[in-house]
């Protein structure tokens, strides 16, 4: 998936914005989510949205498609989207909404997920928007894996855990 923009307020009103940290970035999307999106997209033809470019003032202004909008036929407010689709369906999950139920909770699901899969900090950088990949490694190192373990696992593919050290009781 490649991501150009994003949907954001600014000063109340909705507008067009840069991704985070003001640059496009490509997120490898599995085949399920290509296909459900693609099922979507067939059920619910996306709807051309008109929007200001980043200023809400500006005459500039934007027609972008969108697969997800709301039953008026327009943009989605994050807020909107939480209090409309998000809660309700954390409810009905029987899982009570908090800040650690909220959206941004699927943002450390997916980085969590990575990183015990092997994906690398840079990589999931990339993947998050992160400019700095020692900022990732920072806020999610406490996700990773048993690196010891991993490490140990690592040595001994690599030669093979029935080498013994002739002289040695290892």
């Amino acid at each position: 998936m490649h991501i150009v923009r994003q949907v954001k307020v600014v000063r109340s009103r909705l507008v067009f914005g840069l991704p985070k940290n003001d640059r496009d970035r490509r997120v490898p999307l599995p085949d399920s989510v290509v296909q459900s999106l693609k099922e979507h997209a067939e059920r619910y033809d996306p709807l051309s949205i008109t929007l200001p470019c980043e200023d809400p003032y500006s005459d500039e202004r934007v027609k972008v498609p969108l697969l997800f909008t709301t039953t008026r036929r327009g943009a989605i407010k994050r807020a909107t989207f939480d209090d409309k689709s998000w809660r309700p369906a954390v409810r009905a999950a029987g899982i009570v909404p908090t800040r650690a139920t909220g959206m941004h909770a699927l943002r450390h699901l997916y980085a969590s997920a990575l990183l015990d899969a092997g994906e690398s900090i840079k990589a999931l950088a990339s993947y998050l928007g992160h400019s700095d990949p020692g900022f990732t490694l920072r806020v999610y190192t406490h996700l990773m894996p048993a690196i010891e373990d991993r490490t140990r696992r690592a040595i001994d593919d690599l030669f093979g855990s029935a080498v013994r050290i002739p002289g040695s009781s290892l």
